[in-house]
């Protein structure tokens, strides 16, 4: 009865041993597993901080360029907008040279005195006149374009009413109103000229012509 018992107790511990060894591999097992998955974080922390840094240099790089193309773009608008000024002026000394040099004498009438780039500014109210001629009893007001666009017909229009109160001295003038233009006239501009009574005013080979069969006075 003993030794049974004895050899019962053996076969316990034995099979504890065997159990005790297993969960030492296990627990092996375990803290392999714990290692690596400690790997792998460091290798992913690793990826995403070097994927971060490519992404915040690419960043920087686009940031670069596009700081660099907005002010190329600024410069050629600049550079543009001073062709476009360039071209106006350039508008704008040819046909007054024109007027002043004889072409004086159109709208039905003689003008005697010629002046370009007038400016007034009165009671808050302020406008420009590219070139404006003068007689005893009329006004005539050309709008020059390097190019007339349908958008300039409001421009012009309203110069009349402008002049009349910047100007008061000239309030019982007859005032003719002329769109003039280097590049030649869109068809809608000539229709909305005549429509409005606008004189319609062209470099022609080395001459201005001027036409002015539907004028009307403001």
């Amino acid at each position: 009865m003993n030794n049974n018992s004895s050899h019962t107790f053996e076969s316990v511990w034995a099979t504890l041993d065997r159990v005790g060894e297993k969960l030492d591999k296990v627990g092996e097992k375990l803290d392999r597993v714990a290692e690596q998955q400690a790997e792998n974080e460091r290798i992913l922390t690793e990826k995403q901080a070097e994927t971060d840094r490519i992404l915040t240099e690419k960043f920087a790089e686009v940031a670069k360029s596009q700081a660099a193309t907005d002010r190329l773009m600024k410069k050629l608008g600049v550079r543009l907008g001073g062709m476009g000024n360039s071209h106006g002026s350039f508008a704008e000394e040819y046909f007054f040279n024109a007027f002043e040099d004889g072409e004086t004498d159109f709208f039905g009438e003689k003008f005697d005195e010629i002046e370009k780039n007038l400016k007034y500014k009165r009671n808050g109210l302020k406008d420009e006149y590219d070139v404006v001629m003068f007689n005893h009893s009329s006004v005539a007001i050309v709008e020059v374009k390097y190019r007339a666009d349908k958008d300039d017909l409001p421009s012009v229009l309203k110069k009349a009413d402008t002049f009349r109160k910047l100007a008061p001295e000239y309030q019982n003038y007859k005032i003719y109103l002329g769109l003039a233009s280097m590049t030649g006239f869109d068809p809608e501009v000539e229709k909305g000229c005549k429509q409005y009574g606008i004189a319609i005013i062209k470099q022609v080979g080395d001459k201005v012509v001027i036409y002015d069969e539907n004028l009307k006075t403001f």
